[in-house]
């Protein structure tokens, strides 16, 4: 196998790798955003002047409701952002892993026959 070859299965291996890691990403953003949207419609149902707390670590803190349900809209706001950017992210790197995959495809069957490209083929120019 030509060393040009080995680099594309090497770099395949890394893309399908980061693919794998942006989908985990983008499941936990996901599921955070859903969570999120559930917590911001049942804070709906509430009452504004009943007692509300926020964890923050390990700690429950007071607060009122209009800034619960504000830090709530602003982290649905902020996950759906998020989540757009990994299904990008994703895209590219899915692109970029279908691209690779052709190359190392017509480069294996090119070489294996050594196909127009070879010795006196097309650019092989001798003045």
């Amino acid at each position: 196998m030509p060393p040009e070859a080995q680099e594309k299965i090497e770099e395949l291996q890394e893309l399908q790798e980061t693919a794998q890691q942006v989908a985990e990403q983008k499941e936990q953003a996901q599921s955070a955003l859903n969570e999120s949207k559930t917590a911001l419609d049942a804070l709906e149902d509430v009452d504004e002047d009943a007692g509300m707390y926020r964890e923050i670590g390990e700690v429950l803190v007071e607060t009122d409701y209009e800034s619960a349900y504000d830090d709530l809209e602003n982290k649905v706001d902020s996950l759906e952002v998020r989540t757009e950017q990994l299904e990008k992210q994703e895209e590219r790197v899915q692109e970029q892993f279908d691209d690779l995959q052709s190359e190392l495809q017509q480069m294996l069957q090119g070489g294996a026959g050594g196909g127009p490209m070879g010795p006196g083929g097309p650019g092989a120019g001798g003045a």
